[in-house]
């Protein structure tokens, strides 16, 4: 077996940073083999030259980049999603639907199906599954997506697809009794998160016992955090729910990660939220149908409406890392493991333990992206 080790790195574990050592993997298998003291005479070495060996990055939440968007149902814009994110560090996602109508959901589910086996090998981030942002939202927190395209929540439609939807994003009060999150909860495993959600505080707490274990893009189109009705958000801390944050400095004030990350320091995912403006330059673009208009970092509907992101997910690690004193293994452990924690794949993803697949970054001390590898393969080379 001959393996590969990088050398000269900061290599970043969930808990701490260790210098000194070399990273191991093996190409074939393309599996993480250890940390060791030094790599051995006449191995294949990636000098890191001295900057940081972290884990490939998860976004669990992206609808589009590269002028390409999942609802479209274009298995190469998918493809072509994949392969532009992988130089962002990122090394498995999960392509995100919104609340367009059935037919145009089932096509994306379908698109993304027929990708998922070949995404292990190809030179891209892997397909995870689909995260599925609606149609089963609050109209009154619709945020940027089509009213006429939600729908009551469905169970049946979750256990129908629940080879491919990975999480789904649900308002619980549209949810009556909950049923719909009990069966779907009790059948399969998929994700039930909170979002697009006017619910108060007691329903929140409600739908968490019922089967509820995340929630969409903390802060954003749901009820806010008041001292004498504590919503969505205050349910989202006050029970053991994963969270999202879109660490833009746009969806959310830079003064707010650090209060999250102490209250949720291994359930916080960093996410992008991305369109497919991003990557692109300023101007008027499409989601779900309504024209979106790109300006800066700001990605608005013609009234105004937030409408998602732009974001890296490195970018997302850098933010945080300059608004806050956190430290660095735990902000990567953001965008790496907790995702992974959160879907259920660390078993094999989002941190350098050995046995693990060999999807691994090197970045700068800004986070720009050096070099990705995944399953032990450079897909991206700066």
């Amino acid at each position: 077996m001959a393996l590969t080790y990088i050398t000269n790195g900061k290599i970043i574990l969930p808990d701490k940073i260790v210098c000194g050592k070399a990273l191991a993997f093996d190409e074939a298998s393309g599996k993480i083999c250890g940390i060791v003291d030094e790599a051995p005479l006449g191995a294949c070495v990636i000098d890191a030259k001295g900057n940081y060996v972290a884990p490939g990055l998860v976004d669990i939440h992206i609808h589009g980049y590269l002028g390409e968007d999942t609802s479209d149902a274009k298995p190469e814009g998918i493809r072509k999603m994949a392969y532009g994110v992988a130089e962002n560090g990122v090394t498995a996602f999960l392509p995100t639907t919104m609340t367009v109508s059935q037919k145009e959901i089932d096509a994306a589910l379908d698109a993304v199906r027929s990708l998922k086996e070949e995404s292990k090998t190809w030179g891209g981030a892997e397909i995870l599954g689909v995260h599925a942002e609606g149609p089963f939202i609050n109209p009154s927190k619709k945020g940027a997506q089509k009213e006429e395209n939600i729908q009551k929540p469905s169970a049946k439609f979750l256990i129908d697809n629940q080879d491919i939807i990975r999480i789904v994003t649900l308002a619980p009060e549209m949810d009556e009794g909950h049923e719909a999150i009990k069966e779907a909860a009790e059948k399969t495993d998929i994700l039930i998160s909170m979002g697009h959600t006017g619910a108060h505080f007691e329903e929140a707490v409600s739908a968490v016992k019922d089967g509820v274990r995340h929630t969409t893009h903390l802060f954003n189109a749901m009820t806010a955090l008041a001292h004498r009705d504590p919503g969505v958000v205050g349910a989202a801390l006050a029970t053991d729910v994963s969270v999202e944050l879109i660490c833009d400095t746009f969806h959310i004030h830079p003064g707010v990660f650090s209060i999250i990350a102490k209250q949720k320091p291994d359930k916080l995912c960093l996410i992008t939220d991305c369109t497919r403006a991003g990557g692109m330059p300023d101007g008027e673009y499409d989601l779900g149908g309504q024209p979106i208009f790109l300006k800066g970092i700001e990605c608005r509907l013609a009234d105004g409406t937030i409408a998602g992101s732009v974001l890296k997910l490195n970018g997302a690690i850098r933010n945080v890392l300059a608004h806050t004193s956190l430290p660095v293994y735990e902000v990567f452990k953001m965008a790496s493991l907790n995702p992974a924690c959160a879907i259920r794949v660390d078993d094999r993803l989002g941190s350098l333990e050995e046995g693990k697949d060999a999807d691994i970054i090197i970045t700068d001390e800004s986070i720009n992206i050096i070099r990705t590898i995944k399953k032990g393969k450079t897909v991206y080379e700066a």
